[in-house]
């Protein structure tokens, strides 16, 4: 499908208010099925902002070679992982997708050329938490993937091209992980982190207080506890697309806060 023939479709844009931002930090993909202070906290979100006319999400699992929007109407549920107990494989997510809005964010996009994609459709970093946010699957689901030829201000700047989004009711969501290190995970502790992981969580909270983007868009320079924590790039840009968002006057809500694992920070925030 080429942008010619998705500008011919009739599906309309609805407007409503504003949005505010989320990045979540997803975690392990059995919250989408477990009842867990995490899966709770994502419910209570969900019941708590207004409801959104259209999702954006920009998940860590979605890395291309060119930036591309999901562009069907009914998106396949993909899970992408193994290991799991069938349950989790057993999941679907049959939200619809939004053809007219994948319009719009192609139109957008000035610094960087996107294109439509039909053959990806939501992963688990995209389904894990609309599953617990949004049970009914009912709002439409679109998905922007990562080129990971780019470096983080290239992002960054992109996610700022789709701020107007928000007017227009869509809940841009960025799902990663701010500390994500699998090499470093200790299965035995749920609970705690290691001492590098903590402090990286707490360096980089630090720096989103304070509204710090350049620091956290070169975060390979802010140490070796960083560089313990984000070892590869694909869980940390999608916040910087939610901290591209971010206006001035608006403020930023952490939840989710945890360090679990050893080296895996659930740390979320929203901006409103």
């Amino acid at each position: 499908m080429n942008l010619r023939d998705i500008n011919k479709m009739k599906e309309p844009m609805r407007s409503t208010v504003k949005m505010p931002v989320l990045f979540i930090g997803h975690g392990n993909p059995m919250n989408a099925i477990e009842d867990n202070e995490y899966s709770r906290k994502w419910l209570e979100i969900g019941r708590s902002i207004p409801e959104p006319a259209v999702i954006l999400c920009i998940s860590a699992h979605w890395e291309t070679p060119g930036s591309f929007v999901t562009a069907m109407s009914k998106p396949p549920t993909i899970h992408d992982f193994g290991g799991f107990p069938q349950a989790l494989f057993d999941v679907q997510y049959p939200a619809p997708g939004s053809p007219a809005t994948a319009t719009e964010i192609i139109k957008h996009a000035r610094t960087d050329s996107v294109l439509p994609d039909e053959k990806w459709g939501l992963d688990h970093g995209c389904w894990s938490i609309l599953k617990q946010m949004y049970p009914e699957a009912t709002i439409p689901v679109l998905q922007l993937s990562l080129d990971y030829r780019k470096p983080p201000q290239a992002h960054y700047d992109l996610a700022k091209e789709l701020a107007a989004l928000r007017s227009k009711g869509v809940l841009i969501i960025g799902s990663g992980n701010i500390v994500h290190n699998l090499r470093r995970i200790n299965w035995h502790d749920l609970s705690g982190g290691h001492d590098w992981a903590e402090s990286a969580n707490e360096k980089m909270k630090s720096l989103i207080i304070g509204n710090n983007h350049p620091a956290l868009i070169g975060y390979s320079l802010l140490g070796d506890d960083v560089k313990m924590a984000v070892p590869t790039p694909e869980h940390f840009l999608p916040l910087l697309y939610t901290l591209a968002l971010k206006e001035k006057e608006e403020e930023i809500t952490f939840f989710n806060d945890r360090v679990m694992m050893g080296s895996l920070s659930m740390t979320s925030i929203m901006i409103q």
